[in-house]
């Protein structure tokens, strides 16, 4: 038989079958109709009218209930738009993972982080996802959960499907499915850029570490060093001073011996002495240098007579004022004045600003000293060259 003998046959067929659906439809019509008492009064006017009118409420009943329908599809659709949103389109990976740790869901982002696409992922076991040194990490966190209601988080490596690492930040919650049966819920986060910082921090906390200890070793050395040479000096200078006091006395006693020096030799014995006293000084500067820096310098209060500090000043750059021809000018006191200071201090200071007024002047030039009392209690000491400066 050919095709074309084929169609009439099944055509046929088709109308033979719909013919005796139509009759099984009708006589199980006839056969509820015959079983209501009703059915002869459903044939009168009235009761077609009255059956017209309950088929336009039922048809309207249905038109209402299509149009709560399409609203109730439309709000659905809205719905479905949102959860789209907030679940595909969330800045983190979500996946719903089964109790075999199997993934069951994951939104666009976790497919996204993980380098795969979302319907790959689905029945994949998570761990398979993990950087293998870091799955422990994970079982341990899993089974943190069960023994707790909380959430548990950690930070891991994980594998994309490329084979690239990326650190994220997972937390995992425990729930129940529709069903009831557990299950996990994880959230994924790329920590990547944050662990960069971290490590680059750390690399400097430990480089300024490792250099404030160097500074600190350093500085050990030079406050070390700095000692040694303040203890050097200090005796040094002490050592010095001995000598030099016995040099200075044996000088004093030929000045003043019997018999009398001759003129040459005094001129001599002058040059020792004035060479030694000027050794003293520095020596005793030296000695005053190293205590200040070492913290033991001592001022001795005492009530001082300006007078006979300018006096003892003015005698002793005397020689300094005459090798140059410049004047000292000292003030005439008509009452004593009397300052609460270290007389010592108080004649170094004076005879630092007298040498250095008469060195940085020039030839033939002038050094002016006043002292005038400015307030009660309070004493000014001025001194004033005709150098340059």
């Amino acid at each position: 038989m050919t095709e074309k003998d084929k169609r009439p046959a099944a055509d046929a067929v088709s109308a033979s079958a719909s013919q005796a659906l139509r009759q099984q439809a009708e006589a199980r019509l006839l056969k509820k109709t015959a079983l209501s008492p009703e059915y002869d009064e459903a044939l009168s006017p009235a009761a077609t009218r009255q059956m017209l009118h309950e088929l336009r409420v039922h048809q309207i009943e249905l038109e209402m209930q299509n149009a709560e329908l399409r609203e109730s599809q439309a709000a659905l659709d809205v719905v479905r738009a949102r959860y789209f949103d907030l679940y595909d389109l969330a800045p983190v990976g979500y996946c719903t993972i089964s109790e075999q740790g199997l993934i069951m869901q994951a939104n666009l982002t976790a497919a996204s982080l993980l380098g795969m696409p979302r319907g790959a992922l689905v029945k994949q076991p998570l761990s398979r996802r993990i950087f293998k040194a870091d799955q422990d990490i994970y079982y341990q966190h899993r089974k943190r959960l069960t023994e707790s209601s909380g959430p548990q988080s950690c930070e891991l490596r994980m594998v994309r499907n490329d084979g690239t690492q990326f650190w994220a930040h997972l937390t995992l919650t425990a729930v129940h499915d529709a069903d009831g049966a557990p299950e996990l819920r994880a959230v994924l986060s790329d920590i990547t850029e944050r662990k960069r910082v971290e490590a680059e921090r750390a690399l400097l906390d430990q480089a300024l570490q490792d250099k404030n200890a160097e500074l600190e070793s350093a500085k050990l050395v030079a406050e070390k060093a700095s000692l040694a040479k303040s203890d050097f000096l200090s005796s040094m200078s002490h050592e010095l001073r001995t000598p030099l006091h016995a040099i200075l006395g044996f000088a004093q006693l030929m000045e003043e011996g019997s018999p009398p020096p001759t003129t040459s030799q005094k001129g001599k014995i002058g040059q020792i002495l004035k060479a030694g006293w000027y050794l003293l000084e520095l020596i005793n500067e030296i000695l005053d240098l190293t205590l200040i820096e070492s913290g033991k310098l001592s001022l001795s209060m005492e009530s001082v007579s300006l007078s006979e500090v300018m006096r003892e000043c003015e005698a002793m750059i005397e020689p300094q004022a005459q090798t140059r021809d410049i004047r000292v000018a000292f003030p005439q006191f008509e009452c004593a004045y009397f300052v609460k200071a270290d007389r010592t201090r108080v004649k170094q200071i004076l005879i630092n600003l007298l040498s250095n007024a008469i060195k940085y002047n020039k030839v033939g030039g002038t050094v002016d000293v006043d002292c005038i009392s400015i307030s009660t209690g309070h004493i000014r000491i001025c001194v004033r060259d005709s150098g340059e400066g």
